[in-house]
């Protein structure tokens, strides 16, 4: 018997007409016969109004109480569900995380998934019962409640569909899969019905933010197939799987981009071991990402050092680099919160030359400058003033031959 775990986040579970509507969906895939288990998000919105709650007694509330507090929309949005198909003649219960056996570190509000205790939810999703989980949700071993982060159900699904073994773990939001590109920037922009695991964690990390970064790093982990889809129309979506599934295909797959980035230049930092580590472990331990990093040596016996940060944390980074390069004696520090990056992504520049030459020539045709460049095996990835993504996006998708009707593997 095939079994899936069906996701549902805050807009698909936003009113009671989108709570029927989730329930028709999880219903016909139960008279199909398909073993179905669900993971459920906050109602559309409630997250940030019980943080907001939060905020007007105290700015900075125990990081505990918060996740005692927002792990209560979730159980609001899984009872209503389960109510709504026991209604119907469905046998359906509602679990938190906690119920579930999702077990989880310590880190409030951005915990990791330990293990997932799942006995209990095989037994019940074999006797025939659609078991409704809290997504974003789990508890440490002190007994506390934690979460997940932001999109955090996400890998909530994703997990339980490992545990359980599912044939496959939907995905349903309000878009109906994932594009080339932004469809807000692109109309011509199309969707893409199969993406590898690598293509997808590319496209989220680089500011595709419609599967969050953790869920498809753990499905590819365990070659966990995603079917993203919509809840809103019943269409096909486009499935994130196993790169070895998807036939040989063009170049470039996707062009992403993010504008929550800034950049930090220090010059003239004494060149010599360590200091690449006493520069970066700081910014480490305060919790902060470094992203792109161009380091230039100069024959004076010094190094230029340019990185990218989140621009939320742009002050803070900026606040500990100069304080260290106080201690260098560098040369000096400055910094840019008018960046942004835009990344063409594909499986195919494997086996693909030029694309770099193309990216390039394409962006100079424009007038654009290129600040900063990085690269993978299956990305290239340009830093350039925010003012000027909307048209490099645009000149790239169309460079690439991505402006077409369908993309297909």
């Amino acid at each position: 018997m095939k079994r899936v775990v069906q996701k549902f986040g805050g807009t698909s579970v936003g009113t009671l007409e989108r709570i029927q509507a989730t329930a028709d969906i999880v219903e016909r895939s139960v008279r199909a016969g398909i073993e179905t288990a669900v993971v459920v998000s906050a109602m559309s919105g409630e997250t940030n109004r019980l943080i907001g709650l939060a905020k007007a007694l105290c700015e900075d509330a125990n990081e505990r109480e918060m996740d005692q507090l927002v792990s209560t929309g979730e159980q609001v949005s899984a009872a209503l569900l389960a109510i709504e198909l026991q209604k119907r003649g469905v046998i359906a219960h509602s679990y938190t995380g906690v119920q579930a056996g999702f077990r989880t570190d310590s880190s409030f509000s951005r915990a990791r998934i330990m293990s997932v205790e799942c006995d209990r939810m095989l037994e019940r999703i074999g006797s025939g019962e659609v078991p409704i989980l809290t997504g974003f949700q789990g508890v440490n071993e002190q007994g506390d409640v934690t979460t997940l982060g932001r999109g955090g159900s996400d890998t909530s699904a994703v997990a339980l569909a490992i545990a359980l073994k599912a044939d496959v773990c939907d995905i349903f939001t309000d878009v109906d899969g994932v594009y080339t590109t932004d469809p807000r920037i692109v109309p011509a922009a199309s969707k893409i019905d199969r993406i590898s695991f690598e293509e997808m964690l590319e496209m989220a990390s680089q500011g595709a933010k419609v599967l969050q970064n953790r869920s498809v790093e753990l499905a590819m982990r365990y070659q966990m197939p995603i079917h993203l889809r919509s809840s809103f129309v019943d269409v096909p979506g486009t499935m994130v799987m196993n790169e070895d599934d998807i036939m040989e295909r063009a170049a470039i797959t996707g062009v992403a981009y993010n504008r929550d980035e800034a950049k930090i230049t220090i010059k003239g930092i004494p060149d010599h071991p360590g200091i690449a580590s006493a520069l970066f472990g700081p910014i480490a331990e305060a919790g902060l990402n470094v992203d792109v990093i161009v380091q230039n040596v100069s024959e004076d016996g010094t190094t230029d050092i340019t990185f990218t940060v989140p621009r939320s944390d742009y002050r803070q980074a900026m606040k500990i680099v100069q304080g260290i390069c106080a201690e260098m004696k560098a040369r000096d520090v400055k910094g840019d919160d008018n960046v942004a990056k835009v990344s063409v992504i594909g499986v195919g520049m494997r086996s693909h030359s030029g694309v770099a030459s193309k990216m390039f020539a394409t962006l100079a045709t424009r007038g654009i400058n290129i600040q900063m460049i990085t690269t993978s095996e299956i990305k290239i990835t340009v830093v350039l003033e925010e003012q000027h993504v909307n048209e490099a996006v645009k000149a790239l998708h169309s460079a690439f031959g991505l402006d077409s009707e369908v993309i297909a593997a």
